[in-house]
């Protein structure tokens, strides 16, 4: 037994705890996302950056989240806005590709500050939100947040502020960001692999936590056909408020450090 505890976190640098843990958060987050469309991401995202080290932290964490938005994607597929997918996806092609060219270039803190006023500015003016499926508008989120997913890892929340005022039911939300997120997630993992990042010592982590993932995401479908679409579209944007919030002093901690 002792053994094969120790295949799990060999090469990884993490405790066992550690790496129930991360389980443990996989399947809240997923829950959380499947419930809600996001958040969960973000939260899984903070746990890994107390405990991996900073150099595996976005790649690692790309893999958890294809995993949680592609179960989510296919329990809810039947609700998708198609319209905004395939933009999306040659959007974000682009995107990887040219975030691949400076992937270390840019301060983390700024892109923080500048997704953190745009989410506080999309969810509450509303006049600034708009319900286009329009190709052209998706296509620039594509490329705009696939590139800013490979410094900050997660982007959930930005890619949500466009796809909500665009859905008009939750679970057409729920379905159509999990489905562009898998896109972008999908993308990232192959820009880093193609940039040579080693995911081998990490699978038995990954199988984990996208086993603990699925099972969360189920468990946030059956909440999600429970709740009703007012108090949906309340804790969307209490949500998503929140993260903002939390980008922020994530990022004034980062400039006072």
């Amino acid at each position: 037994m002792n053994h094969f505890f120790e295949i799990l976190i060999q090469g990884t640098n993490l405790s066992l705890v550690g790496f129930f843990v991360l389980c443990a958060v996989s399947f809240l987050g997923s829950l959380i996302a499947g419930a809600l469309g996001l958040g969960g991401g973000v939260l899984v995202l903070a746990t890994m950056a107390n405990l991996l080290p900073p150099t595996v932290l976005v790649p690692i964490h790309g893999v958890v989240q294809l995993g949680s938005n592609l179960s989510r994607a296919v329990l809810n597929w039947r609700q998708t806005v198609m319209s905004i997918v395939a933009p999306f996806l040659i959007g974000s092609i682009i995107g990887a590709a040219l975030g691949a060219q400076f992937i270390v270039a840019l301060p983390k803190y700024l892109l923080q500050i500048v997704i953190a006023v745009f989410i506080l500015v999309s969810t509450w003016a509303p006049k600034f939100q708009s319900a286009s499926t329009g190709k052209a508008k998706f296509f620039v989120v594509g490329v705009i947040t696939t590139i800013v997913t490979m410094f900050v890892g997660g982007t959930g929340v930005l890619v949500g502020a466009f796809v909500a005022p665009a859905c008009r039911e939750r679970h057409q939300f729920v379905s159509t960001h999990a489905v562009v997120m898998t896109i972008q997630h999908g993308l990232k993992i192959v820009t880093f692999a193609l940039l040579g990042f080693a995911f081998g010592p990490y699978i038995p982590l990954l199988m984990g936590l996208v086993l603990f993932g699925f099972i969360g995401t189920y468990a946030g479908k059956l909440a999600l056909n429970r709740l009703p679409e007012r108090i949906f579209r309340i804790a969307l944007k209490v949500t998503l408020t929140i993260l903002s919030l939390q980008l922020f002093y994530t990022a004034l901690s980062q400039i006072m450090a």
